[in-house]
């Protein structure tokens, strides 16, 4: 028989009344557990509320998609609560060691309201703690499913510009070797100053970048008269010579000159010193290009999430779009087309780390979803009043007007498991309400638009 005085040794039932302890254990088992036993198993009822006097329980199971462990030791109250709706578990309870729980009737839950008003209180918060719990978990999973998703379109946007390089390199690395040889060529002739003035003169042209862009059937018969010029002065293995310098729109006429003022040898290898010059100031061009892709997401990355800066700060609204667009663009260059109509003063918010970031990035990859990766996105930022307004509008579908009354609750989704960024829109409302604004949203095929108004940093702009 379990005594008073254990029971009130729970927090939950501490300095209860005697006579509601007595009618509360005389409407309760004690059960004994070993190490393993099972007191909860999924399907099953959820019958019970269960009050741990002994040991260590632990409930585990799948919770949308994920595997949760909850663990409940001596002093714990779980199972089913007053007021709770759950009907049959979804998880599995064992006992870890051994343990001796206490089980009361979810059935007598309607007298235990009347009899024990206090213990009842209590219990409804043990259950708002159940569910922010809950709710904390379901936000973790959300962040970091997120985190997965921003990260694996990051990956592909620095993989780009990075293998760009790297190829680029690898090519710079034999233009290298090409000049290196051609100009051991030359240096064994002995040329007078005009001919290294013609051979400067036309490398200083081949520099340069070329004004007109030439479809492939241009480059091809380009290519084909170079060939011809070439295997006219007894050059026939220079084909590949030939297309490069096809692709860079350089005329035959050019080549010319050279071939009327140095004898075939020379002419040679000074053509291919020329090109390989040539090749190389494009091969820097497009090395310094990717590496400055790289830094420009680094640096987007970095001012995105706030890193190295203080919790809470001014900030430039336009700047914070900019940088999302950039994190974004992974999904925005397959078919959405951006039109900016920014404030043309700065609009500074003071902003809580990058949650603001956060709330663009929910907006935007909902839009991208809505219009199925193809259309039009606007985003206006102007000045109302003592806030600054933001606009982020697509041309999709359109929500109905059954769903947009609900599209800030939480946990509703009118997408798959797996799907959107999962942060949700009842995460972009409470972040906009801790920045002390407001959002709404009106909605019609062809049109919808979130509107989120925030205050200003006071004092002149």
């Amino acid at each position: 028989m379990i005594e008073k005085s254990e029971l009130l040794r729970v927090p939950t039932f501490e300095g209860l009344p005697d006579d509601q302890l007595d009618w509360f254990l005389s409407h309760s088992q004690e059960v004994t557990l070993k190490p393993g036993d099972v007191y909860l198993r999924p399907g099953g009822p959820t019958d019970s509320m269960i009050v741990v006097l002994e040991g260590q329980l632990q409930v585990r199971g799948e919770l949308a998609g994920e595997t949760v462990v909850l663990p409940f030791e001596t002093g714990a109250v779980t199972g089913v609560l007053p007021f709770s709706r759950m009907k049959k578990s979804v998880l599995t309870g064992r006992a870890v060691t051994d343990a001796r729980i206490l089980k009361f009737p979810s059935a007598k839950f309607p007298e235990l309201i009347q009899k024990m008003p206090e213990l009842t209180q209590r219990l409804v918060g043990v259950m708002s703690d159940r569910i922010r719990e809950v709710t904390r978990l379901e936000q973790q999973r959300d962040r970091l499913a997120a985190l997965g998703k921003l990260s694996a379109g990051l990956a592909h946007e620095l993989n780009n510009p990075a293998s760009a390089a790297t190829r680029a390199t690898s090519l710079l690395r034999e233009a290298l070797h090409r000049i290196k040889n051609a100009a051991q060529a030359l240096g064994r002739h002995d040329l007078t100053p005009a001919q290294r003035t013609e051979i400067e003169k036309l490398e200083a042209s081949f520099m340069q970048p070329s004004e007109t862009s030439l479809d492939t059937l241009a480059v091809t018969d380009l290519e084909d008269q170079i060939d011809s010029l070439l295997r006219s002065h007894g050059q026939s293995d220079l084909w590949q010579l030939a297309a490069d310098l096809a692709r860079r729109g350089i005329k035959p006429e050019v080549l010319e000159s050279l071939f009327s003022t140095l004898d075939a040898e020379v002419a040679r290898a000074a053509l291919v010193r020329i090109a390989a010059s040539a090749e190389i100031a494009n091969l820097l061009i497009e090395i310094e290009s990717s590496t400055s892709r790289i830094s420009d997401l680094v640096r987007a990355i970095k001012e995105y999430t706030y890193m190295d800066q203080t919790q809470a700060q001014s900030v430039d609204i336009v700047k914070g779009l900019e940088n999302t667009l950039t994190i974004l663009n992974h999904k925005l260059k397959r078919g959405i087309t951006v039109h900016r109509e920014y404030n043309k003063i700065p609009l500074l918010v003071n902003s809580f780390g990058s949650e603001l970031n956060q709330v663009w990035t929910n907006i935007i990859d909902n839009a991208i979803d809505a219009m199925g990766g193809k259309g039009e996105l606007r985003i206006r930022t102007y000045r109302d009043d003592t806030c600054v307004a933001v606009e982020i509008a697509d041309n999709g579908p359109g929500i109905s007007p059954e769903i947009v009354s609900h599209i800030f609750e939480p946990f509703f989704t009118t997408k798959g498991v797996g799907e959107g960024t999962g942060l949700g829109l009842d995460t972009v409302q409470r972040i906009v309400k801790k920045h002390r604004g407001s959002i709404n949203v009106t909605s019609k095929p062809g049109n919808t638009c979130f509107q989120v108004l925030l205050p200003l940093v006071e004092g002149p702009l």
